[in-house]
């Protein structure tokens, strides 16, 4: 009887003390599915508009760019079987998902800038060439690359904002069972019940 007294204040002292420290600190909670989604929506849209672009990348700037552009392409596949399987489990966005999404939306980001530079270098080829009309194409293919790489780069700030919440989470909850567990040590030790090795 008296081990079970000791068991019941052991659990009302430790239930207290989490509680009450709780308090004192700010609270994260993992991000949840309507967040999730909505985070989810944003890059996908982001990555449509990005798989446009690689296919007016394809056709303006030629095969001197196929190797850039078959990486693009790769970032846009992975990107969508990615985005379709979270959009489905959204809770996979609180894990190994959802760094994986940040990663591919920080290559999509570079890889648009990468356009961008490579146009404008194209454009000023041409215009020095006197091919003004190809020059112009070139200069409105850069500035598409440019917005889409604004585009990810702010749905990427989201997306990063939103697991940075989920590993807080998970760190705050990893400290309260180590305090847990700690004081329970303690309590036992006190009670001369420490566990034997």
């Amino acid at each position: 009887m008296h081990l079970l007294r000791s068991g019941f204040a052991l659990v009302l002292f430790v239930g207290f003390a989490v509680v009450g420290h709780t308090q004192d600190q700010k609270t994260f909670a993992p991000p949840t599915d309507d967040e999730i989604n909505l985070v989810l929506t944003q890059a996908d849209r982001a990555v449509q508009r990005y798989k446009v672009l690689v296919d007016q990348e394809e056709i303006q700037m030629g095969k001197d760019y196929a190797q850039a552009v078959a990486r693009d392409r790769q970032v846009v596949n992975a990107m969508d079987i990615a985005l379709k399987a979270l959009i489905s489990h959204p809770q996979g966005f609180n894990g190994l998902g959802g760094f994986a999404v940040i990663l591919w939306l920080d290559d999509a980001d570079r890889n648009a800038l990468l356009c961008a530079s490579g146009a404008f270098s194209q454009a000023t080829i041409n215009m020095m060439a006197g091919d003004q009309d190809k020059a112009n194409h070139l200069i409105h293919l850069a500035q598409t690359c440019l917005d889409a790489s604004s585009l990810l780069y702010t749905v990427s700030e989201n997306v990063t904002s939103l697991y940075q919440r989920y590993v807080e989470a998970e760190q705050q909850l990893a400290e309260k069972g180590l305090e847990t567990a700690q004081r329970c040590m303690d309590v036992l030790k006190k009670k001369g019940l420490t566990p034997k090795k």
